[in-house]
């Protein structure tokens, strides 16, 4: 019996080794060996235990089988969620390299005028920051218009810090202009206790978009459906056109630029609090997390058209039609996409000289070619 039980405890040392083998090379190239570590420690305690049982000749089966079966279902409990994240796909950052727009680079994306622009910042040039989704634009605009050097896109002259952190600094006196969505009343009302008064020069437009799975056989939805999604009234694919599944409703942290334009949208009708695992940090995430297949039949988000078309381009995710109409810039700009927000330089106070000239530069032909070549909607007729 102690024969066949040692030969039991070198058969498991065989088959633990392969299988610990794998999810070694896993955590190797992919998850830094924090991943796996605990159903590693599980598998090792388990071939110990299997081994000793099996040197002193442990004749319960309960005992040889039962114990590190048990260590190694608690290891793989353990670790699951860290599993399931290492399967999903990486979307790094805030899913967009900014140094691809950075202005003044041999090979930016920053567009540039025709011509050169009629109008130079020299001495004291405005620090500007914005969300990441506007980051392209007032790239441009500075490419255009002020000295040609380097930007660096997270510290520096022009950079980009998200919608947040940039009401923040703007609020603080840390920068002179920032461009973004409008702000929250949470931002309003911080603005207010410090005393700074926050002006909103519209100088362009963009759709405020709704996305499923492209798998998601709903091409579109009305406003009255989507408010009902995000009210939490309506809990079901089916009852909206699509196949019995319940939805799972994304939304983004306060004071970010897209849960404000929800909140604008959703007016005097409560939006729903969302779970923690349905709220996105990052507006590429809750892209990600629409695009991942395991939550294709239930997911929905939303984003900016241009953020989510040109800057993310996942084509896991589709748009949807607002009351029977796609959100296209011809359709932004004729109004018959319902839902547009408009696109904002806020300043709160500044002093540098620069600044009102700046924007009245951009609400100049020559800026607003900028706003129109970058892919959003110009303001001017």
């Amino acid at each position: 019996m102690k024969r066949a039980g040692q030969v039991l405890g070198f058969i498991g040392i065989v088959i633990f080794v392969l299988f610990l083998s794998i999810p070694l090379l896993l955590t190797v190239l992919f998850a830094g060996g924090q991943a796996w570590m605990p159903v590693i420690v599980a598998g090792v305690l388990t071939v110990i235990l299997w081994f000793g049982f099996a040197v002193f000749g442990v004749k319960r089966k309960e005992i040889v089988f039962g114990i590190p079966l048990a260590l190694l279902a608690i290891g793989l409990l353990i670790t699951s969620p860290s599993l399931y994240k290492l399967t999903k796909p990486v979307v790094q950052d805030d899913g967009v390299n900014l140094y691809e727009y950075a202005p003044f680079l041999e090979d930016t994306k920053a567009v540039s005028t025709d011509e050169p622009a009629s109008f130079r910042l020299e001495g004291d040039l405005p620090v500007i920051d914005g969300a990441t989704a506007l980051y392209p634009l007032y790239a441009s605009f500075a490419q255009a218009v002020y000295p040609e050097k380097d930007y660096d896109p997270y510290m520096s002259e022009v950079m980009s810090n998200r919608t947040g952190q940039a009401y923040e600094s703007l609020i603080n006196g840390e920068v002179d202009v920032i461009f973004v969505a409008g702000p929250s009343d949470a931002q309003k009302e911080r603005a207010r206790q410090a005393g700074k008064e926050l002006e909103l020069t519209p100088i362009g437009k963009e759709a405020f978009v709704f996305f499923v799975n492209e798998q998601n056989p709903v091409q579109g939805l009305s406003q009255q459906e989507i408010r009902g999604i995000y009210s939490g009234e309506i809990t079901n694919w089916k009852d909206i056109g699509g196949k019995s599944a319940e939805i799972r409703a994304y939304q983004r942290p306060p004071d970010s630029g897209s849960q404000t334009a929800l909140e604008a949208f959703m007016g005097v009708t409560p939006i729903m609090e969302a779970p923690t695992e349905q709220t996105a940090d990052l507006m590429s995430g809750i892209i990600e997390d629409v695009a991942d297949y395991r939550n294709y039949g239930g997911a929905i988000g939303y984003t900016f058209r241009f953020y989510s078309q040109s800057m993310i381009g996942n084509h896991d995710v589709r748009l949807l039609e607002i009351d029977g109409v796609e959100p296209t810039a011809d359709n932004i700009r004729s109004g018959d996409y319902p839902i547009v927000s408009e696109l904002y330089a806020v300043t709160a106070g500044t002093d540098n000289p620069n600044v009102a000239p700046f924007i009245d530069w951009i609400l100049s032909e020559e800026g607003q070619e900028i706003v129109e070549k970058t892919g959003y909607v110009g303001i001017r007729e």
